[in-house]
């Protein structure tokens, strides 16, 4: 054997040093790269401080439930841009609904909310043949509308403290229940998408539709399935965000449909359907709060940090999607 043969590195080399699945894991190893960043630049601005890091778990958990959702509909070559209006709507209702007849009757009325949206957006997408992306963005409007119109664009204040403190604003000890919620909803859709038959069936019905359809699966119920689970995930979002503030108001949630599908592509789930992770999903969301709050920190401009917050972004997902 020759002196060149010894010294070339093998595959043996390669795998053992995980050097071929680098691309696979970027979301963890650059969500540790920013965090010691961050952590060594800004650890006089209390960066590290306990209350600044369960802050960003405050501040992305609504975030992080949608995305965990929106997991399933990209999975299965959807996509869900109604969330973040779903959210508002979902809030107000559930105020509504609380004033009127407690806390169960509110909680009801905003899964409720979130149940009728996804029901429609399912329909309209899998029976009418109407694409996600339209239906979903003519929904953004109807449900940001419905929101002003029933609560005349004004916040209606909840004043019941125990749905405050089980949605949103509670603690146990230093744990936030927003960490909890985050934290049982990431391990029921990890099972649920890894281990189950229906988690099988959405992969393959975004990995290959017309095949899936040939194997058996009934992939216009899948898709139906999914843009529902969607819509509730936004209603619990809405609910969560309701109990944090103590009132619904139809601005919560504006704009999160972008911050959401950011966090699932970050975390690796293809927008092309047929693969999806809800982990990476969740440390998706996690990132972004973790560069939103690097970013105020360090104090630059509004603008700034949305340049900066586009460019991290955009170098993530490159990276992370370059593996598919």
């Amino acid at each position: 054997m020759s002196t060149s043969e010894n010294l070339s590195p093998g595959p043996g080399i390669v795998a053992r040093f995980g050097l071929a699945n680098w691309r696979q894991n970027i979301i963890y190893i650059g969500f540790a790269v920013i965090f010691l960043i961050f952590a060594l630049t800004l650890n006089d601005k209390g960066f590290l401080n306990p209350n600044n890091l369960l802050n960003i778990v405050r501040q992305t958990a609504m975030i992080a439930v949608m995305a965990i959702a929106m997991t399933f509909v990209l999975s299965a070559g959807e996509i869900d841009l109604s969330v973040g209006a779903v959210a508002g709507l979902a809030s107000v209702t559930t105020a509504m609904a609380i004033d009127v007849g407690g806390i169960m009757f509110g909680v009801g009325a905003g899964l409720a909310t979130g149940i009728a949206v996804g029901v429609f957006n399912g329909l309209l997408t899998t029976r009418i043949g109407i694409p996600s992306f339209l239906t979903t963005l003519a929904m953004m409007g109807i449900a940001k509308g419905v929101a002003m119109w029933i609560s005349d664009t004004s916040a209606v204040p909840i004043i019941e403290p125990a749905y405050s403190w089980l949605f949103g604003g509670g603690s146990i000890g230093i744990i936030p229940v927003l960490l909890i919620w985050m934290v049982v909803l990431g391990v029921i859709g990890h099972f649920v998408l890894k281990r189950t038959s229906f988690g099988r069936r959405v992969l393959a019905t975004g990995g290959g539709e017309t095949a899936a359809r040939y194997s058996g699966i009934d992939t216009s119920s899948i898709k139906f399935r999914v843009l529902i689970l969607s819509s509730m995930a936004a209603a619990l979002a809405g609910m969560l965000y309701a109990g944090r503030l103590q009132s619904g108001r139809f601005q919560l949630g504006e704009g999160d449909e972008l911050s959401v599908i950011a966090a699932a592509v970050l975390g690796g789930t293809s927008l092309f359907g047929g693969y999806g992770t809800v982990i990476g999903t969740i440390v998706g969301a996690l990132m972004i709060g973790l560069i939103n709050n690097g970013l105020i920190l360090m104090g630059l401009e509004f603008s700034q940090q949305l340049i900066a917050r586009g460019g991290i972004i955009i170098l993530a997902v490159a990276l992370s999607q370059k593996r598919s």
